[in-house]
This record gives C-alpha cells, sequence and structure tokens, in this order.
C-alpha cells in the first residue's frame, strides 16, 4: 500500500480482490462514504449464499430488493432509542462483576455468559437465566464458526468447484446449519416478535427467522471479542484506565443513556479497537487494519492515545471508527453492539482496576484468520476498587442505587 498507493488489487488466479488501506479525506472515506452503492455487491459464494443462508442471510446478499428490505427492519428495532426499551441490560452488566467477583481466572467466560445473554434477550426475548454450558449458548457456539468460515474465500472448495454442491454428502455441514435457527419468539418484546408483528415491513417468517440469526451470530461473537479486546487493553495501559477511572461519576448506574456522556470511556473504547480491531481484515473490500494506522490521519498511530478521538474542546471528535463497517453495508446491529459495550464496561471499570499477569504474558496480536479474531485464553487481573461485600451488594440489586 505504501508503495503502490491507498486501493490495490491483488489476484490470485481469475479471484480479484480490492484493498482500501488508507484512511484519507478524498481517497478511502470518499470511496467507502459517498461511492457506497459501488461497494455494496458481495461476490457470490455457493457455500454462503447459496447452501448456508438459502439466499437470506444480510451478510453476503446481494444489493437487491430483500437487501433493502433488512436494513430498514434493522432500524426498525435497533435504533438507539429502541435498543433502550429492552429491560434488565443493566443487571447483566452487573453480572458480569459478580461472576469475576466469584471466580475471576473464568472472565473470558463470564464475556461469552454477558454476550449471549444480552443478544438472546434483545433478538429473541429469552429473559430465563443464561449460563455458558445450557443449549442455546452451546448451539451458539458451534453455529457461530461454521457461519464465519463460510464468509472466508476458499474456505470451501464448491465455490471454486460448483459441481461439488450435486456430490451426495459433500455439503452436509452447510445443509446441517442451514436448517438450524432459534425461532422461540415467544415472551417480552424482542427484535423478532417485533418484526412478526409488524406486517408492513413485507418480511416472510423465513426472512425473520434468518435476519434474526444473522444478527445473533454476528451479535455474540463481536460483542464479546470486543469486551475482551478493551479488558485486555485496559491491563496493558494502566495510565489510561486511570484517566478512565477518574472520570467515573457515582451517577454510573442511574440510566445507560448517561453513558454517552462519559467522553474518555468512549475514546477508550474506540481507540483500543483501533488498537487490536475486531475484523482486521474487514470484509471483502475493507483492510481495517491499515485504515487507522497511518500518520495521514493520526499522529503517531502505532502509539496508544484515547486523545486521538478527542477533540480540544474536550468532546469526541468526528474522525470515523469503521468498527461495524461502512455505507450500506454497516452492521444493522452496531447500536446494540455499542450500547453492550458501553454497559458492560462502564460497569466492569467502575468496579475494578484491571491488571496484566506479569506471569502470564499474552499477546495480542496473534491474530487467526478468521471474520472475527477470537482471542486465546489469557489471564487478567482484577482488583476491587471498593469493599467486595459492599460491590456485591450493590451488583446484587440489594441496596439502592442513588447511593452508588
Amino acid at each position: 500500500i505504501e508503495k503502490y498507493g491507498p486501493v490495490i488489487t491483488p489476484t490470485n488466479g481469475e479471484d480479484v480482490h480490492a484493498i482500501i488501506g488508507w484512511h484519507q479525506e478524498y481517497e478511502a472515506v470518499f470511496l467507502i462514504e459517498k461511492q457506497g452503492a459501488v461497494l455494496a455487491e458481495r461476490p457470490y459464494s455457493i457455500a454462503s449464499n447459496e447452501i448456508l443462508s438459502r439466499g437470506l442471510k444480510f451478510m453476503q446478499m446481494s444489493t437487491c430488493d430483500r437487501f433493502r428490505m433488512y436494513p430498514k427492519a434493522a432500524h426498525s428495532e435497533l435504533q438507539m432509542k429502541a435498543t433502550l426499551i429492552y429491560d434488565n441490560q443493566t443487571q447483566y452488566a452487573r453480572n458480569i462483576v459478580l461472576d469475576i467477583l466469584k471466580e475471576p481466572e473464568s472472565h473470558q467466560g463470564h464475556i461469552k455468559r454477558f454476550s449471549a445473554t444480552m443478544t438472546l434477550r434483545v433478538i429473541y426475548g429469552k429473559t430465563t437465566p443464561t449460563y455458558l454450558n445450557d443449549s442455546y449458548t452451546l448451539h451458539l457456539q458451534r453455529m457461530v464458526p461454521i457461519v464465519q468460515g463460510a464468509l472466508i474465500p476458499g474456505a470451501y472448495k464448491v465455490d471454486k468447484y460448483p459441481f461439488l454442491k450435486y456430490v451426495p454428502g459433500y455439503t452436509w455441514e452447510l445443509d446441517k446449519w442451514a436448517n438450524s435457527s432459534t425461532n422461540n419468539h415467544t415472551g417480552p418484546y424482542s427484535v423478532a416478535g417485533g418484526l412478526l408483528s409488524k406486517p408492513e415491513m413485507g418480511m416472510s417468517e423465513d426472512e425473520i427467522s434468518y435476519f434474526c440469526s444473522s444478527l445473533v451470530a454476528a451479535s455474540y461473537d463481536t460483542i464479546k471479542v470486543a469486551i475482551s479486546t478493551i479488558l485486555l487493553a485496559g491491563g496493558h495501559f494502566p495510565d489510561i484506565q486511570e484517566i478512565v477511572h477518574a472520570e467515573s461519576t457515582p451517577s454510573w448506574a442511574a440510566k445507560h443513556v448517561a453513558l454517552v456522556h462519559l467522553t474518555k470511556l468512549h475514546a477508550f473504547i474506540l481507540e483500543s479497537l483501533r488498537w487490536r480491531p475486531v475484523n482486521p481484515l474487514g470484509k471483502s473490500y475493507c483492510w481495517r487494519w491499515a485504515l487507522l494506522r497511518t500518520d495521514l490521519q493520526i499522529p503517531d498511530p502505532e502509539t496508544f492515545d484515547i486523545n486521538h478521538w478527542i477533540d480540544l474542546g474536550g468532546d469526541l471528535s468526528d474522525l470515523k471508527a469503521f468498527s461495524f463497517g461502512f455505507g450500506r453495508r454497516i452492521c444493522p446491529g452496531f447500536n446494540l453492539a455499542n450500547c453492550a459495550m458501553f454497559l458492560s464496561l462502564a460497569t466492569v471499570v467502575w468496579s475494578f482496576t484491571i491488571k496484566e499477569d506479569f506471569s502470564n504474558r499474552y499477546n495480542a496480536f496473534e491474530l487467526p484468520a478468521a471474520i472475527v479474531s477470537p482471542h486465546k485464553p489469557y489471564s487478567m487481573l482484577y482488583q476491587p476498587r471498593t469493599h467486595v461485600g459492599w460491590l456485591k451488594d450493590v451488583m446484587s440489586g440489594q441496596m439502592d442505587k442513588s447511593v452508588v
């Protein structure tokens, strides 16, 4: 990219790939935001489009009428105001603290539980307790790698040799998951229930089912990896964590809409996801690792500094992050993900000082080649910032929030 310019097109046989690698006003930003119609199309994949999703999942869908209908459905149920109507979100975040106090060595599992709980509550209305060993979570853990794996170019030979889809047994694994979804929409208000109650959206039950399963697969994995990344950054950069701690106020638990005013926390989240992107390879067109790693846009880009995202007036700057995509392909659940990250991180950072475990160092940049790059098991130390008994009472709801 430094040699040939911001847009390069490497080839692999007949396959041509476009990589946008610089973040400049008239180059990368112009292409990915102002030319959204050009970049909205996706390469056709037999494994992902045809076999696994039956042409009904958003990620690999071509720019057809159905593709234009899905963002409208997402806006209807997952715009910022809509995400605030789903109950118990604050308590789900507090459960992370209670779980860490009980088993700090299993902190990654607690984040995974939170992500599953939040995702299943919002999308399917599941309000019963969610645990790592229950059927819903186990289903997600098995399904997500299959769905994401099918999105990687060349993962299945059927994309190069289409006749293989007619070979008996070759696509059995994809067929199995194509017919697997969670379609129980009873209970409190949810995305699935909301769409089923709105015939004016023009979506069939099959379309709603696949749309919701797409949201679940994307949200569950992205939220858990993003939160783990940000907590890891807190341990790696204790001086930045102190700045975020100083911003915390006693009213942190009043309303999650107030969290948007925690400027330094927001900047810390953005910088953490720039430091170690959840999906560094992007999808189809955009190499996200490079977009925000050039000094043309960010001074000293290899330095972890939350001031990259704060303007001279102390507010968030207008620098684009692209953590959730861009243009017409922006993640439809980005408001849900932002809400989940803010709630969980405001709660955990308020409760603990997070420290790196020097006896078990972890390289955060051992990134697997995947759509979402998960973390390997790693160790962090969580030191309560107040009396443990009092903290447990607060997080379990046994103490009036007004005294927090």
